[in-house]
């Protein structure tokens, strides 16, 4: 069942993060379906810390943008949601190449709604799990 309330579509995405934290790091939308987001961030001199693993920071930064843009858009004209909470548990360093993250709804409720957001490398396994809350808010 698609859950999109508002127009949206890989370009619309980029457009709207253009010349945010998601641009300097690398990060791309790479689909949309009709109830998940995909992105990717990529493992360079912009993302990894000084073990030269991604930086956990960079992956919580991923599943904030995925989770954010869903719940954006996946609630009603007019109306923005803005985060409230979000939790990410580090399962596997990575070194290099891509970690490309899902962003799925728990929870869509009329003022908060749930995200859950698996990332993972390119050989498919999971590095981080991250669930994300945010507030509903009407328009003023």
């Amino acid at each position: 069942m698609r859950i999109w309330q508002k127009p949206i579509s890989v370009e619309l995405l980029t457009q709207g993060t253009a010349g945010t934290a998601d641009t300097h790091l690398g990060i791309e939308f790479v689909e949309v379906g009709d109830d998940y987001i995909v992105g990717r961030v990529p493992v360079d001199a912009r993302t990894r810390q000084p073990y030269g693993l991604l930086h956990g920071g960079v992956s919580v930064v991923l599943a904030e943008t995925l989770g954010s843009c869903g719940a954006a858009f996946s609630c009603p004209p007019d109306y923005r949601a803005v985060g409230l909470d979000i939790n990410a548990n580090h399962l596997k360093g990575v070194k290099s190449g891509w970690v490309t993250g899902t962003a799925r709804p728990i929870h869509r409720g009329r003022t908060t709604q749930v995200w859950g957001i698996e990332l993972r490398d390119e050989t498919g396994d999971l590095t981080c799990i991250s669930r994300i809350t945010m507030a509903i808010l009407a328009p003023r």
